[in-house]
C-alpha cells in the first residue's frame, strides 16, 4: 500500500468548489473520474481544504492510499491527459503512511485579487474583483496588521449549519500590495474558517471607503459577532496560493 501526495492547480470558475456535491460538479468529482480511468479504482481522496464555488487554487494538495504500482511521474502525465484543461497536476510523490493532506497541514496562504481601475478588464472576468473606488494601501495595511496573531475570528466566519468548534486561528501574515492596476491581499494562517478571507476583504474595503477606520478591526474581532464585520467579498478574486507541510 502506497500513500501518494499530489499537488494540483485549477481554475474554479466552472466548479462548485473542491468537495463532491450531489447536484453540482466539483473539482474532486472530476479528479476522481480521471483517477479511476487510470488505476481502475476510486480511493478515498483527502483534500487539504474546502474551496467555495468559483474559488481558484494555484496550489491544492491531495493524498490517497493505493496498491497500484504506477510510478509517480507516469501518474502525473496520465492524469493531465484525462483531466479538463482547467485542472492540472503539478507533482506527485510518496509520503509516509500516516500522512493526511488535511490533518498534516500546518497552514495555508490565500491571495485575493482586485482590479482597481475605472474601466473593467475583460480578461480578468471571474479571476479578480473589479473595484473602481480608490484604495489607500497604507490605510488598508494598518487594518490588516490588526489581523495578525492568534484571535477568535468568529466575527469573520459565515453563519451556517456547521457545528461550531474552536474559532481561534493564528494569522502569520496579512498585507496588501499594488502592481499597476492590480491590488492584492495576501494572508497566511494555521487555518481558516468558512468565508474568513472573503469577510476580511469585504470588511477592509469598508475601511477603504471610509465607512470603518483601520482601528475598528480590533473592535470587530472583540465582538465575536458576524454582524460586526463587513460584507463577504465575491469568490472570483480568491486563490488558494500555498499549502504548508512539515
Amino acid at each position: 500500500m502506497r500513500n501518494l501526495l499530489l499537488t494540483i492547480c485549477y481554475d474554479g470558475a466552472n466548479y462548485h468548489g473542491w468537495q463532491i456535491q450531489q447536484n453540482a460538479i466539483s473539482v474532486q468529482q472530476v479528479f476522481q473520474q480521471a483517477l479511476q480511468r487510470i488505476i481502475g479504482d476510486s480511493p478515498d481522496i483527502k483534500g487539504c481544504s474546502r474551496t467555495d464555488t468559483a474559488v481558484h487554487a494555484r496550489e491544492f494538495c491531495i493524498s490517497f492510499h493505493t496498491e497500484h504500482s504506477i510510478p509517480c511521474a507516469r501518474l502525473v502525465g496520465a492524469l493531465n491527459h484525462f483531466l479538463p484543461k482547467d485542472i492540472a497536476v503539478l507533482s506527485c510523490r510518496e509520503v509516509p503512511e500516516d500522512f493526511h493532506a488535511r490533518y498534516s497541514c500546518l497552514g495555508k496562504e490565500y491571495e485575493y485579487c482586485i482590479w482597481n481601475e475605472r474601466v473593467r478588464n475583460p480578461f480578468l472576468i471571474g479571476r479578480a474583483l473589479h473595484y473602481w473606488y480608490p484604495l489607500d494601501l497604507d490605510r488598508l495595511n494598518r487594518a490588516a496588521s490588526q489581523l495578525v496573531g492568534p484571535h477568535d475570528f468568529t466575527s469573520f466566519c459565515a453563519v451556517d449549519a456547521r457545528k461550531r468548534g474552536n474559532m481561534t486561528r493564528t494569522v502569520t501574515c496579512a498585507h496588501w500590495k499594488r502592481e499597476g492596476g492590480m491590488v492584492s491581499f495576501t494572508v497566511a494562517a494555521d487555518g481558516f474558517l468558512y468565508h474568513m478571507v472573503r469577510i476580511m476583504v469585504g470588511t477592509m474595503l469598508r475601511v477603504a471607503e471610509g465607512k470603518l477606520e483601520p482601528n475598528d478591526i480590533e473592535k470587530i474581532l472583540a465582538a465575536c459577532d458576524r454582524k460586526a464585520a463587513g460584507p463577504t467579498a465575491p469568490p472570483q478574486g480568491l486563490y488558494l496560493n500555498r499549502v504548508f507541510y512539515k
